[in-house]
């Protein structure tokens, strides 16, 4: 089963294994991270945990039984009570629930260890998978949003 573990600089290897294996699944319905995140990769991943230790950020894994990542649910720009949601599952491993089991226990986190009370995520128009799993989850659209120049929508979930 799946487990969720908070961010540490020992999941380094493997979640850089995990952003190269699905850069270019991603890039499909995201915007790429571009070559300047890989080649940065070790200070970025300092960075936002230095975010994390000042509880700007939450930042989170889902790991296999081996300790691969098939996933990352973040939260970002924490404040006021609230934060950004970001979320992005493995190819291997995609549509079989694992986004939406995730994001559901990272509301839960955020409400019950993080003190959030309210969550807002955005998604392009095109990418109905992240709209299922934000639906299924909670979120209500509450505007129209553009995501590198692509049309998109904007979520909130009260907690």
């Amino acid at each position: 089963m799946p487990e969720l573990h908070l961010l540490s600089a020992d999941h380094a290897p493997a979640l850089l294994a995990f952003e190269r294996e699905n850069r270019a699944y991603f890039a499909a319905t995201v915007p790429d991270r571009g070559e300047d995140y890989f080649a940065r990769f070790d200070e970025l991943l300092h960075a936002l945990l230095a975010e994390q230790d000042r509880g700007e950020g939450f930042f989170h894994l889902v790991t296999g039984t081996d300790g691969e990542v098939l996933g990352r649910v973040n939260l970002y720009e924490v404040a006021d009570g609230g934060a950004y949601l970001g979320y992005r599952i493995a190819e291997r491993a995609a549509g079989r629930g694992l986004a939406t089991r995730s994001v559901r226990e990272v509301c839960v986190r955020a409400a019950e260890r993080y003190g959030l009370t309210v969550l807002t995520a955005d998604t392009t128009l095109d990418n109905a998978a992240s709209r299922a799993v934000l639906a299924r989850t909670g979120f209500t659209v509450v505007g129209e949003t553009r995501l590198s120049g692509r049309p998109g929508l904007s979520y909130r979930r009260s907690l």
